[in-house]
């Protein structure tokens, strides 16, 4: 049972909020009574809805904002502008500590801006990455960035790789998670000088629980040949896009086969149960919920286009940091890492 918590949602975040968002809630909180929630929007339309799902509205207290963030406003006039919109609002409460995390599924960049500037950074982090679940051969596995820095210095991948690596070992429980960084070869001199450098810094001897694989390709992802997929976000977007993209067109293309003919119905009818498990294990909505790591505060961004049950699942993914200390180790294993950087500097100039 999970002990008392309080999570902010933007409850007008999303293709179809706040609807999704209150079933969404009323999901979760059937699961656990003891999270409580604060529900950032207008509060005549949260108020009629609350009444219809029972255990949002127990679980739930509404805060009115005014103001609501377009799935296409800037991320700038979001930030200068909406200081009264639900996301900036539920944003707020975490940095009041009012509440130990905030989900939304709003305007990602607007999401990103509004929470860099209110919660700041993690000491030594220069950039926070959007981080979420993949599926592989081999259970579950992180990948950063996704789409929050479009281009990264060696050491902002550097600090990719030890907030990876403490989500893998807390989250997971991986006591020596695996690190990769996606490169275009696994050879050391395939690749631009931005991968090179962190290569060389991950490769260094340190004292954190990680172990450096060195770079893997794009098909290592989904065959989980390490924890830890590390990359710019120019590159994790391509690739996590390019892999949703086939899973649809897989589905698509099982279900016209296995429809195509009398037999095939006939088997696929055999088949059912293992279907349904395949389609459990990829179903995205499980998938829910990408993390921005590196913030001084648990921020989770839902998929816009989920519905309840997807939402659901975002929200059990700040259930599930916040209770971790996840930021704690991410500044301890940061500082680790520079210390181990700065003593090899001086064995080596000495």
């Amino acid at each position: 049972m999970v002990e008392h918590l309080k999570l902010s949602v933007d409850a007008m975040g999303g293709d179809d909020a706040p609807h999704m968002v209150i079933e969404g809630i009323d999901l979760l909180a059937a699961r656990l009574p003891n999270v409580k929630f604060l529900l950032f929007g207008d509060e005549p339309q949260l108020g009629p809805l609350l009444e219809r799902f029972t255990h949002a509205k127990r679980a739930c207290e509404i805060r009115h904002a005014p103001q609501i963030i377009k799935s296409d406003d800037k991320p700038a006039a979001a930030l200068r502008g909406g200081r009264e919109s639900s996301m900036r609002l539920a944003i707020n409460a975490v940095s009041d500590g009012e509440a130990a995390g905030v989900v939304s599924a709003g305007n990602t960049g607007a999401l990103m801006a509004i929470a860099k500037f209110v919660l700041k950074t993690l000491p030594g982090i220069d950039r926070p990455a959007i981080a979420s679940y993949l599926p592989t051969e081999h259970g579950d596995s992180i990948m950063l960035d996704l789409g929050a820095n479009i281009e990264c210095s060696s050491d902002n991948l550097v600090q990719f790789a030890v907030m990876g690596e403490v989500f893998a070992r807390i989250v997971f429980g991986i006591e020596k998670p695996t690190v990769g960084l996606l490169n275009v070869g696994v050879e050391d001199l395939k690749g631009n000088d931005v991968v090179k450098g962190a290569a060389a810094i991950l490769q260094a001897e340190t004292h954190l629980p990680i172990k450096f694989y060195g770079f893997i390709e794009g098909n290592d992802i989904a065959a989980g040949t390490v924890d830890v997929v590390v990359t710019d976000g120019f590159t994790g977007n391509v690739a996590l896009k390019t892999a949703e993209g086939t899973a649809k067109f897989m589905s698509y293309k099982l279900r016209e086969a296995l429809t195509s003919s009398f037999l095939s119905k006939i088997g696929a009818l055999l088949a059912k149960p293992a279907l349904m498990a395949l389609h459990q294990k990829l179903d995205p909505r499980r998938y829910n919920g990408a993390m921005l790591l590196g913030l001084n505060g648990i921020c989770i961004k839902s998929h816009g286009g989920t519905d309840a049950l997807g939402f659901a699942n975002a929200l059990q993914v700040a259930v599930d940091l916040a209770g971790k200390g996840i930021n704690e180790s991410i500044k301890t294993d940061y500082a680790q890492l520079c210390a181990d950087a700065e003593g090899n500097r001086k064995a080596v100039g000495g």
